[in-house]
């Protein structure tokens, strides 16, 4: 055994600019035109993933938006109903290392032509703030703003039931208020005891986008996620797979696999660890979507007699699931110390 030659396999993944080079090559040119809002939406979302993370960008990188932000200016005025996405785009690539003054004059132009006043939530006029705001101007100038988001984010039995569209307002007005973590978002116990009850909720039905951004929002409220939520959305991220070639679906997971990788940067571990190339590229995971949260509703909902107390109904809901449920529920009831409050909520025992 002492002649035993080592061999040094070299590694696939390229280094992390190499990496971030091919993503933004990849989205900007290789699975949309520019004139579809799909492009807009996906672009947009990278490039705030990367500004609001630190992530290095290099100047090559950044090339590839070169032909959107000379026409930026222009698009906003024929296509003002997509103001935030245009906004955020121009926003963001002037922040990673474009120079030009394009943003400044863009969101001048929104805040004269009074766009967020065309919003019916409370949310999206957050948005508009938020983003005008990184320029200096205040289109929403309500101060009774912040006090609706954040009692909207004190309704805790909101949270208690799976409604994927509350517990997405919920992290994305976290991230407005915070400054996507630059700043304290001044939530109170309840809002906190909101995003742990959205996080339950996301791990029994392993939507690990939910969860992802449940756990982002934690963090950014200067909470610490539970240990299995991270230790699980570590192994998603590990399990996707990224296709390359022309012709591939667009009907992907591409919005998870982003952000995944994003909670990743946000607790500082590694990101976009994979074979990435500058040419179109799908993201998927394998496997079957877990059922354990219709399962278990589908257990209660056929009980006469339903008890909000936890360690009562574990008895009678246990034998009734199948082992990968059973499983996925035994580790989220012990994965935050709110899950017995939780579950009086998730019961519905006074509708019994």
């Amino acid at each position: 055994m002492q002649n035993v030659i080592q061999l040094t396999v070299p590694s696939r993944i390229a280094p992390l600019e190499a990496r971030i080079t091919a993503l933004l090559g990849s989205f900007a040119d290789h699975r949309r035109t520019g004139d579809d809002v799909f492009w807009l939406k996906e672009n947009a979302e990278l490039l705030n993933i990367l500004e609001c993370t630190g992530q290095p960008v290099t100047a090559e990188a950044l090339s590839v938006h070169e032909a959107f932000y000379q026409q930026a200016e222009d698009r906003l005025t024929f296509f003002p109903q997509y103001y935030r996405f245009l906004l955020s785009l121009a926003l963001d690539l002037e922040d990673l290392g474009f120079s030009g003054n394009s943003a400044q004059r863009m969101v001048e132009f929104a805040a004269s032509q009074r766009l967020a006043e065309a919003e019916l939530s409370d949310l999206q006029r957050a948005e508009a703030r938020r983003l005008m705001m990184r320029r200096g101007i205040d289109p929403v100038r309500d101060e009774g703003l912040d006090d609706r988001l954040r009692a909207f984010c004190g309704r805790t039995a909101t949270f208690a039931l799976p409604n994927k569209k509350a517990a997405y307002e919920l992290t994305h007005i976290v991230y407005y208020l915070s400054e996507y973590g630059r700043h304290d978002p001044l939530l109170d116990d309840k809002a906190m005891i909101s995003l742990h009850y959205a996080g339950l909720t996301a791990f029994l039905d392993q939507n690990a986008d939910l969860l992802a951004e449940v756990c982002i929002a934690l963090v950014y409220a200067g909470q610490e996620p539970p240990i299995a939520w991270s230790a699980w959305l570590e192994e998603e991220t590990a399990a996707y797979s990224v296709d390359h070639g022309e012709g591939l679906p667009l009907n992907d997971d591409y919005h998870e696999f982003l952000v995944c990788n994003w909670h990743q940067a946000v607790i500082g571990a590694p990101v976009f660890r994979k074979p990435l190339e500058n040419e179109r590229m799908t993201y998927s995971k394998n496997g079957r979507r877990s059922t354990a949260l219709r399962e278990i509703s589908q257990a209660m909902l056929g009980m006469e007699r339903r008890s909000g107390d936890w360690e009562r109904m574990r008895t009678m809901i246990l034998p009734a699931l199948s082992e990968t449920t059973l499983e996925v529920l035994t580790v989220a009831s012990e994965s935050c110390a709110f899950f017995p409050d939780y579950f009086a909520g998730f019961a519905r025992a006074g509708a019994a």
